[in-house]
């Protein structure tokens, strides 16, 4: 029960910390600050984790026990990774629009062929790519636990 609790917990944290991110700095700009920042650019320098097709899922496996054993809630930050430990932490980043988000890894998958993350429906809506259904990403694994708030989630405040 108490894991339980913790692990809600930690979504609303997550999904609160969304809200503190920071805005465009531009009145008229549709990008996030961060899709701009120098920051992001060096963050590139650092070799990826892995390169590769993202696709998300949602209510059809909603309930579902996944291969960590909790129930699969498509509005939790989590994903389905082939071979990285369950529990790890891992940053996905769009490469069409820059957006990123962390997500944490409680199940196995994906089973089609070329794709190397499948993402709950909540982090894909976040990523801007629930209604492609697929996206290049980049996956890079967190060794840090120092995560700032506005990293969570960058986001325009409008667009969520």
């Amino acid at each position: 029960m108490r894991e339980r609790i913790a692990r809600g917990l930690v979504s609303v944290l997550l999904v609160v910390s969304v809200g503190a991110a920071q805005g465009p700095t531009k009145p008229n700009s549709e990008e996030p600050e961060a899709v701009r920042s120098p920051q992001l650019q060096t963050q590139y320098q650092t070799k990826p984790y892995q390169i590769g097709t993202a696709s998300w899922y949602g209510s059809y496996f909603e309930g579902r026990l996944t291969a960590s054993g909790e129930p699969f809630n498509m509005y939790d930050l989590t994903a389905a990774h082939q071979t990285l430990p369950l529990g790890s932490l891992v940053r996905v980043t769009n490469l069409r629009n820059g957006r990123r988000i962390y997500v944490r890894i409680n199940d196995r998958g994906p089973v089609v062929y070329g794709r190397i993350i499948d993402l709950s429906y909540r982090a894909a809506e976040i990523l801007q790519f629930k209604d492609q259904g697929l996206q290049k990403v980049r996956i890079d694994l967190v060794t840090s636990t120092k995560i700032e708030p506005d990293e969570i989630a960058m986001l325009h405040p409008a667009s969520y």
